[in-house]
């Protein structure tokens, strides 16, 4: 396994994270006596395959139902020392209740300590405020008391939203979304090295394009590599970023990826043809105007009427044009009007009702939009979507 330094925690992280949301037995809380034998099995499979790796960083969070109390009967075994520990908390607006949520998680995981407690999901200025109004100052507490070595956020946030976060200079480290088909968030990349802080990349096989189950054409574009193995060097070449999660649901799970770390040496080589074939696939799919073009004088989902969400919408629709996306695509649209504020806005399916020429007003494509916003929603609208936790 390789490491690299999580910046100013100075941890010596691995670049690939064994993420806790996955091999769980539910996302809701049960009673320990309620799990089966067969899923805290295989639970502890993985945590031990990952050990054996190197893949020393274990992630979870208060959120990922019985994720944490099933790895309270698997790390309190292994070497503390050698051994990294991530929970994650929601702020809320009261300081108590994100202390009370923190120290439940500490008792479910049968710690001591975490190495690093992440305020959970700061997707909005609202939630980034709840941090400055007490829940940072209780990890700092926290930190003092021992039970907490390094502090950070999560979030699936507008870039800004995240730029200002990180611009508060209170955070060791921002787990956040970044890979080849989202690559919005590189300004937070370079505003969290400017600061500093370790970069830990979200679910960069699922999110980042159900990459497990890819479309026969992104196959054929990533040869001679997978597009999961192809997807990890594309992130991790850059040394800004320092670790990848992996969210196993089986010991097996590392296989695929551990390709990547064996191949890193070689990114230089490998990569440039994979990328060329893409971009020219995506140009040839979409034209070169839309390509270069296609996110100008956007609208934020607040920003629209019927809080449509015409970026992720378009986003989604050039990956069913350029790579086949459509499984991921769907999966992704048909959580819009469900996901709140990890994935706010709503689906094209009212546009007949809706007024769309102010807030399109700063486009270059603004007349044509609408119709592409139709034939996006007719091809992949279906039945709604819930995410994960909701499940």
């Amino acid at each position: 396994m390789l490491y690299r330094r999580f910046g100013r925690t100075e941890l010596q992280m691995p670049v690939l994270s064994c993420g806790g949301m996955r091999y769980q037995h539910s996302w809701k809380d049960v009673p320990q006596w309620m799990i089966p034998q067969k899923n805290q099995k295989n639970l502890a499979a993985t945590i031990h395959r990952a050990i054996e790796l190197g893949i020393s960083h274990i992630e979870t969070a208060r959120g990922y139902g019985t994720s944490e109390i099933q790895l309270g009967r698997v790390l309190p075994q292994l070497p503390r020392e050698q051994i990294i520990v991530q929970t994650k908390v929601s702020p809320k607006p009261q300081p108590k209740e994100f202390l009370k949520i923190f120290e439940q998680s500490l008792s479910n995981l049968k710690l001591d300590y975490v190495d690093l407690l992440g305020l959970h999901g700061v997707n909005t200025p609202a939630i980034l405020q709840y941090c400055l109004d007490g829940c940072l100052e209780v990890a700092q507490q926290l930190k003092t008391q021992g039970k907490v070595r390094h502090i950070g956020f999560s979030t699936h946030a507008p870039t800004q939203v995240i730029l200002d976060a990180i611009e508060t200079d209170q955070f060791d480290y921002v787990n956040l979304h970044w890979y080849y088909i989202f690559q919005d968030n590189w300004l937070a990349i370079e505003a969290a090295r400017r600061h500093d802080m370790g970069v830990f990349i979200i679910s960069p096989s699922d999110k980042g394009g159900h990459l497990y189950n890819p479309s026969p054409k992104l196959v054929e574009l990533c040869q001679p590599l997978s597009p999961m193995v192809f997807n990890d060097l594309f992130c991790l070449r850059l040394p800004q970023v320092h670790t990848l999660s992996l969210g196993a649901a089986r010991p097996s799970d590392f296989d695929e990826h551990l390709q990547a770390v064996s191949l890193l040496e070689r990114a230089d080589e490998l990569l440039p043809p994979i990328l060329e074939r893409l971009e020219a696939a995506a140009i040839a799919a979409l034209g070169p105007d839309w390509y270069h073009t296609w996110q100008e004088g956007l609208p934020a989902p607040e920003n629209t009427p019927g809080q449509l969400n015409i970026p992720i919408t378009l986003w989604l629709g050039n990956l069913l044009d350029a790579y086949d996306m459509s499984e991921y695509a769907q999966a992704r649209y048909n959580l819009l009007g469900s996901g709140g504020h990890w994935f706010p806005g709503q689906k094209a399916d009212r546009l007949s009702d809706l007024d769309l020429s102010d807030c399109l007003s700063r486009s270059p494509h603004a007349a044509k939009i609408p119709a592409r916003l139709a034939n996006i929603h007719q091809r992949i609208s279906g039945t709604p979507v819930k995410r994960l936790s909701q499940q």
